[in-house]
């Protein structure tokens, strides 16, 4: 993330924005400035845009928040995340191939929501479920899905900022080299 934080350009806003918000990549690039309802610090995908077809509401961190509002100041149209095109979104592609250009080739775009689920369940005492409807996966048990009609949205915050502050504070992995063993 401080790597990412120190780039320059609309790839590496969309791609810190999918990181704090956990979004698909194809929810975060398509964002609408209507979308973002910055009172209330919550960013309601519509459904058309869900994988799931329903409404999403995301509370966004005060990282996301920072960040909405720095590229707010460089409005150009109705998308967050402009694409070069006049009024066409950024293209998900061209977070990835941040990453190739950060020379992070075994990194994915859809894999930093593997890694809010890990961090998750190793870091955190925040409930499963909880974590589960940040993400908006579906309750594929029925009777489950039939008694949890909420979005948990208030506890969805705190777990949101929680992860924002460690996106924030975490220290890259120390690589350990080892040697291979010549054999006999």
């Amino acid at each position: 993330m401080r790597e990412l934080h120190g780039r320059e350009g609309t790839a590496a806003r969309a791609l810190e924005f999918v990181i704090l918000t956990v979004a698909r990549v194809s929810e975060a690039v398509n964002a609408r400035w209507d979308e973002i309802d910055s009172k209330r610090r919550l960013w309601i995908v519509p459904a058309e845009r869900m994988k799931a077809g329903r409404e999403h509401r995301v509370p966004l961190s005060d990282a996301a928040v920072r960040l909405l509002k720095a590229q707010a100041e460089k409005k150009q149209s109705d998308f967050v995340f402009p694409g070069w095109r006049t009024n066409k979104p950024l293209t998900g592609a061209a977070c990835l191939n941040l990453l190739d250009d950060m020379k992070r080739p075994a990194l994915t775009v859809h894999g930093f929501r593997s890694t809010f689920r890990d961090w998750r369940a190793e870091q955190t005492n925040y409930p499963r479920e909880i974590a589960e409807a940040a993400l908006a996966h579906v309750i594929s048990n029925k009777a489950e899905a039939a008694y949890q009609r909420g979005d948990l949205l208030e506890r969805r915050r705190l777990l949101m900022q929680a992860w924002a502050d460690y996106c924030a504070h975490a220290k890259p992995a120390k690589l350990v080299l080892l040697r291979q063993r010549k054999s006999q």
